[in-house]
């Protein structure tokens, strides 16, 4: 019996491998979905039935990463009151200041995500937990290209999208400048501090006119030169603890001003 059980299992396996392979194939995804099942809708598509073959698969499977937190978000018992949402600035602040983050107050940042990835993932880390107020994040890796060359207005266009989302759904909004940084480590070559400073502008203005708040970290965090302050960060990126704590105070104001009637 656990032999045909072990069978049974191998077979499975190798027939979702082959169908992996056959939907990455161009051209052969009306033949895998025809021969293994009716479509490619399942129940959790997060199970892990069987190892992707390396991380581009595995990024061409979930784009913008909805497994990351699908878990936690059901696992979730209590009203959410204010999610922060955005890359790894806000996926490392949890660890860096865990007090923030209690009594209602949850973090859904991802590593190395850009906007149109947050936006992805905009309805179901944000919308469905249906918080008071949304502190949004996003920007330095558009500026790095981390999924790719863009546009300023594209970045615009998917804050826009975030906010038009959550106001539709009568969730508040906390918008936060992008961090300063004069370079970043993994994209060598690139000079980011003026783009950072024109985006801000940006960022500032469209909050003013939509009349939600503007969180602007960049003000306290930056040098002369548009870099990040060397005390406030160990890489020129992110901030360390220090940089945490002097984000805190504008945190917690830019969530009150905006949660208040």
């Amino acid at each position: 019996m656990k032999q045909q059980t072990a069978n049974a299992y191998l077979g499975r396996s190798l027939a979702l491998a082959l169908l992996s392979v056959l939907i990455s194939a161009p051209g052969t995804l009306a033949f895998s979905a025809e021969a293994a099942a009716p479509t490619a809708m399942v129940s959790d598509p997060c199970l892990p039935l069987i190892p992707l073959p390396d991380v581009e698969a595995r990024a061409r499977s979930d784009w913008p990463n909805l497994c990351k937190y699908r878990g936690a978000n059901a696992a979730l018992t209590t009203p959410t009151k204010v999610v922060f949402i955005g890359d790894s600035i806000t996926e490392n602040w949890v660890a860096a200041d865990p007090q923030l983050f209690t009594d209602g107050v949850i973090g859904r940042g991802i590593s190395g995500q850009t906007s149109p990835q947050i936006l992805l993932r905009f309805f179901q880390d944000v919308i469905e937990l249906r918080p008071q107020l949304v502190h949004i994040m996003a920007g330095t890796n558009d500026i790095a290209g981390n999924t790719g060359p863009t546009t300023e207005q594209a970045f615009e266009n998917n804050i826009v999208a975030m906010v038009d989302l959550a106001r539709a759904h009568h969730i508040q909004v906390a918008l936060s400048s992008i961090l300063p940084a004069s370079s970043f480590s993994w994209k060598p070559g690139l000079s980011p501090a003026a783009t950072i400073k024109e985006l801000n502008s940006w960022l500032r203005s469209y909050a003013r006119k939509s009349h939600i708040r503007y969180v602007d970290y960049y003000a306290v965090l930056t040098d002369s030169e548009g870099g990040f302050k060397a005390k406030l960060s160990d890489d020129g990126v992110h901030p360390n603890r220090d940089g945490y704590a002097a984000m805190r105070k504008l945190a917690l104001r830019g969530i009150a001003s905006s949660a208040a009637p």
